[in-house]
């Protein structure tokens, strides 16, 4: 399949070093659009949606495949060998970032560098492990997307941007929720808020960045420093933005953090 057409692929931007930009949960590229134009003068960018987002080809989708990050870490990998992406730098949101971990793991010679905007590695609460939620939780809200989609969507945009004072966003961000064909959301909010990958952050050798944010409901304060501590090769920044979409809320501290980084 063309990948290009499959992926939504977008390529913009000058020079040869290419940073990838992968959205999150209910998004799409378009979230991107006030980090990336930092970029557009030193970088070659790649925006692309993932299979099932934005206007990626639905057709494509797989609920076999992608019922797993694999899946969709796989496509990652794809994307970078067929369009010969030389050390790409992977700048993944929230789910995103556990995807760009796999698939670095799985192939670390295709990529430069990881940044990690907002992750999480597992979102349930384990020992002494603080994920932000318990098993309950989570199958409670799994349970209300599967009820009404649409009411999930307008309740929990304000709540997962954590700014409320920036309501054009809350309304931007409930709108890319309602966009999400609603079976193709409840299948991917069951593979992000089930997936358990704390086993693999250990794994990565390359250098990786870590942007946490203060009062992120969805990725708390501490699994930033467990991921820092668990990676060897990171660095951890905990941002004065709120929330968890420091990349729409707050995009030149996240600009600044990754242009440091990347120096």
């Amino acid at each position: 399949m063309n990948v290009v057409k499959r992926n939504n692929v977008i390529v913009k931007g000058s020079g040869w070093q290419v940073i990838m930009f992968s959205h999150g949960f209910g998004c799409d590229q378009n979230m991107w659009r006030y980090v990336t134009r930092a970029f557009e003068n030193d970088y070659k960018i790649i925006l692309f949606d993932h299979v099932g987002a934005g206007n990626s080809d639905l057709s494509a989708y797989s609920s076999l495949k992608y019922a797993e990050l694999e899946g969709y870490a796989d496509d990652i990998i794809e994307l970078c060998t067929q369009l010969q992406l030389p050390e790409v730098i992977f700048v993944g949101h929230s789910v995103s970032a556990m995807m760009g971990i796999i698939a670095a793991v799985k192939m670390p010679q295709l990529f430069k560098s990881l940044v990690l905007v907002s992750p999480s590695p597992s979102y349930i609460n384990d020992g002494d492990y603080v994920g932000g939620f318990t098993k309950l939780q989570i199958n409670e809200l799994l349970e209300s997307l599967d009820d009404n989609h649409l009411g999930w969507s307008i309740t929990m945009a304000p709540v997962i941007m954590g700014n409320p004072d920036k309501k054009e966003l809350v309304a931007e961000l409930s709108n890319s929720f309602c966009r999400t064909n609603p079976d193709i959301a409840r299948q991917f909010a069951r593979t992000t808020f089930l997936s358990d990958k704390r086993e693999l952050i250990s794994k990565v050798n390359i250098p990786t960045l870590i942007l946490q944010c203060a009062e992120d409901v969805i990725a708390p304060e501490a699994i930033g420093l467990y991921m820092h501590q668990k990676m060897k090769n990171s660095k951890l920044v905990n941002m004065q933005a709120t929330g968890h979409c420091p990349n729409l809320s707050a995009p030149e501290e996240t600009i600044a953090a990754i242009k440091e980084f990347l120096s």
